[in-house]
């Protein structure tokens, strides 16, 4: 029996081999990226970038040249500083020729705060994988997106992409802190090369879980202003042997614990509000009914102090204060001269930090006591600034258009919410020079396992990866819709 091939089984095995071809490339370019993802995570990780000795120049350097040996050109790529210490890395991709649109800019810091080998359990400026996590500075703040923007810019433009309008990447130096911040000074002296429509910053932003479970995609919508406080106590002093009431350790230790005792007022704003009304619709049943009491008018005071004692929670619903560094006297045989605290300030919008510091001196109530205000460079000054939070801009449709599609297809079923940022970012600079800014994170952290600043800090591994494929998608889905 002769057995005649038929054309249709010919073009299905034609078909077939394709697609298996087709499969075989996307699996090969997956793990290209995959490998790219994780080397760009575990250089950025191994090069120290503190405020004491590191350098934010050299993450720079290393990432301007990632970005040339994928064939990015010399003229869109540069780095640029105030000192040889303090680098900022600016990089251009180019959209469509002759497009009428402005810029959008992404903006990242390369710093980190400091990390001592003797309170980690890993080196905290090694890059370790150990029990599905990866653990370094810089894993939670905010290396894990400096490297995704970075390895997205790379698999872009190997693709040949084009997008409508050019995208910005700008990683800078001393938003942790450091006198040399690098958006701001980008912003006054070389402006032309970070000025956007529009701003995004992964600093914030992200997805919350609960267990492993996504409970919702957060994006900033506002964020609090940043200060510090100097509290001051001077004495004579004098020999141990002979105590006095009047001791400068014991005058700051008192501020502070009444500082411990009493919480700034509550509050809500147009932001708090949208974000605690879609939380209380997933938490659990005791939270979403304090939440829902809290916004009701008068707000109910017992709702407000359960949900206090959660810190998210506290943090969104008022200006918080907390010492963060606390060092007196000269002997051990000898009365203090001098004792002082810093205290560390995240003001809820439409407070000033003038405004915080004449509230600290009445809640101390202490004339042996001075308060004054600490400027990022360190400087101390009788009087605070008299600057607010920004508004918050207008949600753009395309960036919120975007950020849900792409949310819904990786996070199904957790709600796009805008929250506060509880801290305070580098969008402070590009929102008040008129780029409106939105902190949008693909990084998914569990509530209870938020390490950033803290020792052992880490990120799951899953999560690293699944941000690398969501601000892909992001910037495509945000970057074609204008054709």
């Amino acid at each position: 029996m002769k057995y005649r091939v038929r054309p249709n089984s010919i073009i299905a095995c034609i078909a077939a081999l394709s697609a298996s071809t087709a499969w075989a490339a996307a699996l090969q370019s997956d793990a290209i990226t995959r490998e790219t993802a994780h080397d760009i995570f575990k250089q950025l990780i191994e090069i120290n970038t503190t405020d004491s000795i590191g350098s934010t120049t050299v993450a720079a350097q290393a990432m301007a040249q990632r970005l040339l040996d994928a064939g990015f050109p010399k003229a869109d790529v540069v780095v640029i500083g105030p000192n040889d210490r303090k680098g900022n890395m600016v990089a251009r991709y180019r959209g469509r020729p002759n497009s009428k649109l402005r810029p959008m800019l992404i903006i990242g810091h390369l710093d980190v705060v400091e990390a001592r080998r003797e309170d980690w359990s890993t080196d905290p400026f090694k890059f370790v994988e150990q029990d599905g996590y990866y653990y370094g500075r810089g894993t939670q703040d905010m290396k894990e997106s400096d490297a995704i923007a970075v390895t997205d810019f790379i698999r872009l433009r190997k693709e040949g992409y084009v997008p409508d309008r050019d995208i910005i990447l700008a990683l800078t130096a001393d938003e942790e802190g450091g006198k040399s911040n690098g958006v701001n000074w980008l912003l006054q002296n070389h402006r032309a090369l970070i000025d956007a429509e529009f701003a995004l910053n992964p600093d914030s932003g992200g997805i919350s879980m609960d267990h492993g479970k996504p409970l919702a995609v957060e994006f900033e919508a506002t964020e609090k202003l940043y200060a510090d406080y100097q509290v001051l106590a001077t004495n004579p002093g004098g020999h141990s042997s002979l105590p006095k009431p009047d001791n400068a350790i014991y005058h700051v230790a008192d501020a502070l614990g009444v500082l411990e005792r009493a919480p700034f007022p509550f509050e809500l704003n147009a932001v708090t509000r949208e974000y605690f009304g879609q939380m209380a619709k997933i938490e659990s049943p005791q939270n979403a009914a304090d939440l829902r009491a809290i916004l009701a008018s008068p707000p109910d005071a017992a709702a407000i102090a359960r949900l206090s004692t959660d810190a998210r929670y506290n943090s969104t619903m008022r200006t918080t204060c907390v010492a963060t560094l606390l060092g007196g006297g000269h002997a051990p045989n000898a009365l203090p001269q001098r004792a002082e605290a810093n205290v560390n300030c995240r003001i809820f919008p439409g407070h000033s930090q003038e405004e915080i510091r004449l509230q600290l001196i009445q809640l101390f109530n202490d004339p042996k006591l001075s308060v004054r205000y600490r400027s990022d460079a360190g400087e101390l000054a009788d009087h605070g600034s008299d600057r607010k939070a920004m508004v918050p801009p207008p949600l753009r449709p395309d960036v919120m258009d975007s950020l849900r599609q792409v949310a819904a297809k990786r996070w199904p079923g957790a709600p796009v919410i805008p929250n506060m940022e509880t801290g305070s970012s580098d969008s402070i600079y590009t929102m008040y020079a008129g780029i409106p800014s939105y902190g949008i994170s693909g990084i998914a952290v569990d509530r209870d396992d938020i390490r950033a600043h803290g020792r052992d800090e880490r990120l799951k591994v899953d999560s690293y990866y699944t941000g690398v494929e969501f601000y892909y998608e992001f910037l495509k889905a945000l970057t074609t819709g204008h054709r």
